[in-house]
């Protein structure tokens, strides 16, 4: 039975580990509404001021906290992962060992997501806010 629960932890491990990898691949980039500006000039002059406004910005303004953000992602997980590995640990048998697997796994989780979601993660507001206002500048409307 005990070998049982060791695989089955294993596995949530894994599983877990997996879906964060997955979510770390998305990312966010900044776009641009089809306004009258950007009709005239075209999708690939766009693309080419959307370019140049994030590279004026990364010159000035921080992109991210890349350290703050993985180490809240780590705390949060495994913060997380000792409350569902509690929870299976109960209905296993072991809340104990449940938590401490779930801990493990949680900031494991939280470690991946935050080095992942360094360079992926949502942009300082203060970055954001600079390529945008340089998008309004050129006559655009910024959309994300």
């Amino acid at each position: 039975m005990k070998n049982r629960q060791d695989h089955f932890m294993v596995a949530l491990i894994f599983l877990i580990i997996f879906l964060t990898v997955l979510a770390g691949c998305s990312s966010s980039r900044t776009k641009v509404s089809p306004n009258v500006h950007f009709q005239e000039v075209g999708e690939e002059q766009a693309e080419k001021d959307i370019v140049a406004c994030e590279k004026l910005a990364e010159e000035h303004v921080p992109h991210s906290n890349a350290g703050e953000h993985v180490v809240g992602q780590t705390a949060i997980g495994a913060a997380i992962g000792a409350a569902g590995g509690a929870v299976i640990g109960l209905l296993t048998g072991d809340a104990g060992i449940g938590a401490a697997f779930g801990a493990a796994a949680g900031a494991a989780q939280g470690l991946v997501r935050g080095l992942l979601g360094a360079a992926s993660s949502e942009p300082n507001p203060a970055y954001q806010n600079f390529v945008n206002r340089c998008l309004k500048e050129a006559g655009y409307e910024p959309t994300g």
